[in-house]
């Protein structure tokens, strides 16, 4: 081979070692298939509770339960006496004092499984986190990098408890209905740890990683902060109620914009608190989101199969998603559509960030 021939090659060798560098999961020890599993499986806890809270909320169950146990609140009441304790407590809040007043022990006991359930279910999620964790770190199937992810995870569990009372509390003071704005970092703390649990997962089962144009790694990445930011504004439509009013699609009740909107001072509160301008930017968050994933998707149909997959998956999630949504605002926010519609929320972040792990992006 002469001296030109020789550089050819070298460059080109160089170039491959690169892509193959890209294309390689981030993380640098073997794939552990039981591992990923277990990260998986918390993934799918998560999001059975953020389906379990849903119904809890829109049942208004809760705030059937007045305090907060960490430690011993595992099981529920035993006794008659146990269950007037509770219902004692609850009768002292602003919920049965404004509206369910006169409610009978049995009636309580309806809204209170709920959310004895919700709680219990968080706290199996961590025993099925923390006791694998022990035992993986104890067998030094963890590397350092693995356990700090894994730590920041766990951390954010115990936070998210901590946010759950936190939101708790705001409707058993005088308002008997809890803050939007809790709730909503309530919901997308649940979405942070199921988007990072799910990421962690992919890259521990060594989940194929594929070389792409900057385009599509670009949408594909705005994909996912728009979902997020969407999910964020739903869940303050959910705070204030605002699924209640406007239900009518594509114009509120008429208007592009209701009049009666973005009347409040200082200005800034209105996306936040006015129930006209909450419910518009939601709706118009959603159709840009949409447009979003649709872009994705068409950028995606010259990658590689598993990325076209991954796009696919998508897809068809956001049209079901899109569906859910109009649905549960023109039937006035059923109890099961709207529980549909927040899962869909769940599942098509979800499947944005699988899409996103899959793209590495191209630096030639």
């Amino acid at each position: 081979m002469d001296k030109q021939g020789s550089i050819h090659y070298l460059h080109a060798h160089k170039k491959e070692m690169r892509v193959n560098t890209q294309t390689e999961p981030e993380r640098k020890g073997p794939p552990d298939t039981l591992i990923g599993i277990w990260l998986l499986t918390i993934c799918a806890m998560v999001f059975a509770m953020v389906v379990l809270g849903g119904f809890t909320r829109l049942t208004e169950s809760g705030l059937s339960i007045t305090d907060w146990r960490p430690v011993t609140g595992w099981l529920p009441p035993m006794s008659e006496a146990a269950w007037q304790a509770h219902f004692d407590g609850y009768r002292l809040s602003p919920e049965y004092l404004k509206i369910n007043h006169g409610m009978t022990l049995d009636e309580f006991k309806g809204i209170f499984w709920l959310e004895y359930l919700h709680r219990l279910w968080g706290r199996i999620i961590g025993l099925t986190f923390l006791i694998p964790f022990v035992v993986f770190a104890f067998q030094r199937r963890i590397d350092k990098a693995l356990m700090v992810r894994l730590c920041i995870l766990f951390a954010l569990g115990g936070v998210q408890g901590l946010i759950g009372w936190w939101m708790v509390k705001s409707g058993l003071i005088d308002n008997p209905d809890v803050s939007q704005y809790r709730l909503a970092v309530h919901l997308m703390t649940a979405f942070l740890i199921l988007g990072l649990g799910l990421w962690f997962a992919l890259d521990v089962m060594g989940s194929k990683r594929i070389q792409t144009d900057t385009k599509l790694w670009r949408m594909a990445s705005l994909s996912v902060g728009m979902i997020y930011v969407t999910a964020f504004a739903g869940a303050l439509v959910a705070g204030l109620n605002a699924g209640l009013v406007y239900n009518t699609f594509p114009l509120m009740m008429g208007s592009f914009y209701p009049s009666e909107g973005f009347q409040m001072i200082p200005w800034y509160l209105n996306f936040f608190e006015d129930i006209p301008t909450v419910q518009f930017d939601h709706r118009w968050l959603a159709i840009s989101t949409f447009c979003i994933a649709v872009v994705t998707w068409w950028l995606s149909k010259n990658a590689d199969q598993t990325i076209r997959l991954r796009a696919n998956v998508m897809i068809f999630m956001a049209f079901i998603q899109v569906a859910l949504g109009i649905s549960t605002l023109l039937l006035v926010v059923p109890i099961s559509l709207a529980a549909a519609h927040q899962a869909g929320a769940v599942a098509l972040f979800a499947c944005a960030v699988w899409l996103r792990h899959g793209l590495v992006r191209n630096q030639t």
